[in-house]
């Protein structure tokens, strides 16, 4: 609990679930140790900051058509490549770009102690050297997926920094030196790439919520265990949608388990095949009420979906399909909590079939279940922005 008064902290977010979640339990414990907290972020993210009961400040988004320009080539390139323009043209130039001027002001109008960002979000970082304002980082993935970040955003925010009549970095050093606060616990990052110079571990108090309600009667229908399967609010959106539920609901429908699928709001639900009777499908429920039933996970990678599942110390069944997911994949994969399979029907029924049947799975899961309750909870983070934002160091 905050020792001090309190003070004023700006978040800064990209658009996306995946982007803005993960700066969410900070924010709600700078409001519960009594300090302000304004949430920035593009027009998409106003209904979930808003409904977090957090303040919201709009920044703009860049052109679409530029954006446009850049996603038409991504489809077309290997998965390697793919991140690296995403990161560079779309996270380090173009959103860097059109969000600054409304970052700029919300510093000068709103005047935070210290700024907060998800490390995919480098306009804020920029405001806040550009006003003297210490700024610190949350993790949205591995530790591994940061420093790729780095590495290739660094040229195109190094332009920009330049354009504001910043000091060169090139080697984005600035970035590198923020303290960078996360949630992954260390046994699941990558043992061959350092952790990040100023790296705070913490937990999110969620994680200990008890949410053993009874499932609803639709969910149920027989005594075998449940199979969680989600593949996040992305999927749904995108031409592979259809085959990868078509391709899990085929892998579940002759193994003896109930499996509840959440398909999100942006898919058509007349493209997917029909429904197994052993499967429920449901836009969205929260993931939080359905872990304490379930017997084992079917996800995409997600860090939302993969933390949840392992901080349930639920084995998981990981089907990689873009971004930092095969990542994700490989390291629950590398400690022994689950397996990656590619979204076919064999190669998913077989997983799952391994990781119900055998037990080292959920062991694997429930020590990183232990490790990550036993990081101080996100709460502890409060002090430390309070320390940054008098010109401590981080601790």
């Amino acid at each position: 609990m905050r020792q001090t008064g309190a003070i004023r902290v700006l978040f800064s977010s990209t658009r996306g679930a995946g982007h803005l979640n993960p700066l969410l339990p900070f924010a709600d414990a700078c409001r519960r140790a009594g300090d302000e907290a304004l949430i920035c972020g593009p027009p998409p993210a106003a209904a979930a900051v808003e409904s977090s009961g957090h303040a919201f400040w709009e920044l703009a988004a860049p052109p679409g058509d530029e954006l446009d320009a850049v996603w038409s080539t991504v489809p077309s390139l290997p998965p390697e490549e793919q991140n690296a323009v995403v990161i560079r043209e779309i996270f380090g130039r173009l959103n860097t770009s059109a969000a600054l001027p409304r970052l700029r002001q919300a510093c000068e109008e709103w005047r935070p102690d210290v700024v907060v960002r998800e490390t995919a979000e480098y306009g804020s970082a920029l405001a806040a050297e550009l006003h003297g304002i210490p700024h610190a980082r949350v993790g949205i993935g591995l530790s591994s997926m940061e420093e790729l970040g780095l590495r290739v955003a660094a040229a195109a925010v190094d332009d920009l920094r330049r354009a504001a009549e910043l000091p060169a970095d090139p080697a984005a050093e600035t970035l590198r030196r923020s303290p960078y606060l996360t949630v992954f616990p260390a046994s699941l990052e990558d043992p061959a790439v350092p952790e990040q110079p100023q790296t705070l571990r913490f937990h999110d108090p969620a994680w200990d919520d008890d949410h053993a309600s009874e499932l609803p009667t639709r969910w149920n229908g027989s005594e075998a265990p449940l199979v969680y399967v989600t593949f996040g609010s992305v999927a749904g959106g995108m031409e592979m949608a259809a085959h990868v539920y078509g391709a899990a609901m085929l892998a579940v429908s002759d193994l003896p388990v109930r499996a509840l699928f959440t398909v999100g709001h942006d898919i058509d639900f007349d493209s997917l095949p029909p429904a197994p009777g052993n499967v429920r499908v449901e836009r969205w429920v929260p993931q939080a009420d359905v872990f304490p039933h379930a017997a084992a996970i079917v996800c995409h990678g997600g860090a939302g979906s993969t933390l949840g599942a392992l901080a349930a110390g639920l084995p998981l069944v990981v089907v990689p399909l873009f971004a930092d997911q095969p990542y994700n994949a490989s390291r629950v994969g590398a400690v022994g909590a689950g397996l990656a399979v590619a979204p076919e029907p064999s190669a998913i029924r077989g997983a799952l079939h391994r990781v119900l049947q055998e037990e080292s799975y959920r062991e694997a899961a429930r020590r990183l279940a232990a490790e990550m309750r036993a990081q101080p909870s996100v709460d502890a983070a409060v002090d430390m922005l309070g320390a940054l934002a008098r010109g401590a160091p981080a601790a």
